[in-house]
């Protein structure tokens, strides 16, 4: 990984490249995100982040802090007193939907390691020089695999997390074509943070462990 193993957060960032997944929790509504959230990591996705668009999402992530059980971070971090607020709450790491200098500095102050949202490769390489520990391709989507694997091959030294659309059992494809991890909330949440079967949450978090075993 080159450089990126001299930035802040290597151990979160090993936690997530074992994990192969981060699962988003981005709610309009608080109230089921850290049930959600403890059910998503006792099902063995124990990276999860917390967008802070989610009303109380600060308030969660200091009582999620607690579990021992969870890599906590703090997504869609956009200034640098939205990465003050989230790593006063307890959060282990930041995303953020775009290049955001701010976020970076701040975070290099705390020793936090911050996945940089980014999608062309100028953006993704500029994404790694400010210091970023990954660069979230994001949406991931619009290109699907082949774009993340035409990424990798020539900036094999930046650790890339495909978020955006990407389904279940899509997550090999990205796996196999280099991402360090995938991120996945809509798909695999489903209506889990509205009050939604729960049954059925665990179903889909137990389909994605078995196919990221099975990953290359």
């Amino acid at each position: 990984m080159g450089a990126a193993d001299e930035r802040p957060g290597c151990a979160v960032l090993e936690a997530i490249r074992q994990a192969r997944v981060v699962a988003i929790l981005r709610a309009t509504d608080p109230t089921h995100l850290v049930a959600t959230a403890r059910l998503v990591a006792g099902g063995g996705l124990r990276v999860v982040e917390l967008p802070l668009t989610t009303p109380g999402a600060l308030a969660s992530i200091e009582e999620l802090a607690r579990d021992p059980d969870l890599v906590l971070g703090a997504g869609t971090v956009l200034s640098s007193e939205d990465a003050e607020s989230a790593v006063g709450a307890g959060a282990r790491f930041l995303v953020t939907p775009t290049v955001e200098p701010d976020v970076m500095e701040a975070a290099l102050r705390h020793s936090v390691p911050v996945i940089l949202g980014a999608f062309t490769p100028t953006e993704v390489l500029e994404a790694h020089r400010l210091g970023a520990s990954a660069v979230k391709v994001f949406p991931a989507s619009v290109g699907g695999p082949s774009y993340l694997r035409a990424l990798r091959d020539p900036l094999p030294g930046v650790p890339l997390v495909p978020t955006g659309g990407v389904a279940i059992e899509d997550a090999p494809s990205y796996l196999a074509a280099g991402a360090l991890a995938v991120g996945m909330g809509g798909p695999l949440l489903g209506d889990a943070l509205a009050g939604g079967d729960r049954s059925a949450l665990r179903a889909r978090v137990a389909r994605l462990v078995e196919l990221i075993e099975g990953a290359a």
